[in-house]
């Protein structure tokens, strides 16, 4: 699968990505929570970590994060059978997550903000102007941003787990270099490494697309199905000249590799407006 994408192509999308000045994180509700659906401390503690390996290097980084709701079912032993229940959770879980991540990053003497969105912030451009000049002055005072989507207003965005769109906006919105998404697989798949030991990883996904596309509509299940909406938004960024990085979470220093332009995860590898499709 792989071979679809021309090599001195994908070499050259990790080298763009490995410079990247500004890059966003996003990072997906099994990368921060436990079996149990609970905030995990041991695994946030690992993402600021390797967030912190690119902001050593001088980088900036906005880090889009979920987990609200997992952080609330931490806190408070109700149900979530309605959307209105995960909405409560999510209220509940956002101070708890902002919390652990102040701890977490203050071990590096880093300083966090919160941001919280929906598409409707994304969509009208006055909304977007005032979010994009709030970031710039946080990543002036060195601050990380921390974005996460309003789940106690936002009732399509907690169906759909629609943070990985509102990275690719955010990365495209923001002028950022690279979008990288972690999540609880290596990559993109040929089919669910969660069910076929066959399985095997896509190394990049340039003129190939229609063809991922296809496998992932045959082989997204329950468990695997939010890999859809993470290859539109890399495709979305792609789209805009930009790299991106679907990788796992939990593999070692993932994000420093990147920046060393190792080949982690899945990459996307940018359209310039040449025979890609």
């Amino acid at each position: 699968m792989s071979e679809a994408a021309e090599p001195e192509g994908v070499a050259a999308a990790r080298r763009q990505a490995a410079a990247a000045d500004r890059v966003v994180v996003k990072a997906g509700t099994n990368s921060l929570t436990d079996a149990d659906s609970n905030l995990d401390d041991a695994k946030l503690d690992k993402l600021v970590d390797d967030v912190e390996d690119l902001l050593a290097r001088g980088k900036q980084v906005l880090l889009v994060s979920s987990g609200a709701v997992g952080a609330g079912q931490g806190r408070v032993d109700q149900p979530t059978n309605t959307v209105e229940e995960a909405q409560a959770l999510s209220t509940v879980g956002q101070s708890h997550l902002m919390h652990r991540y102040t701890e977490s990053f203050g071990r590096h003497d880093r300083k966090v903000a919160q941001l919280l969105l929906t598409e409707h912030d994304l969509e009208n451009p006055e909304r977007f102007t005032n979010f994009r000049n709030t970031v710039e002055t946080l990543l002036d005072w060195g601050i990380v941003p921390i974005v996460n989507e309003n789940d106690a207003v936002a009732t399509e965005e907690i169906r759909i787990g629609d943070n990985d769109m509102i990275s690719a906006s955010v990365a495209v919105g923001v002028d950022a270099d690279l979008l990288v998404t972690l999540t609880d697989v290596g990559g993109v798949y040929t089919a669910n490494p969660k069910e076929n030991d066959d399985a095997e990883r896509i190394e990049a996904v340039g003129r190939n697309y229609d063809q991922v596309e296809r496998l992932i509509e045959d082989s997204a299940g329950d468990q695997f199905g939010g890999i859809r909406t993470k290859v539109e938004g890399a495709r979305d960024v792609s789209e805009h000249g930009l790299p991106a990085i679907i990788a796992e979470s939990t593999a070692p220093d993932v994000l420093d590799r990147i920046a060393e332009a190792e080949s982690v995860g899945t990459i996307f590898v940018p359209i310039n407006g040449d025979d890609d499709e």
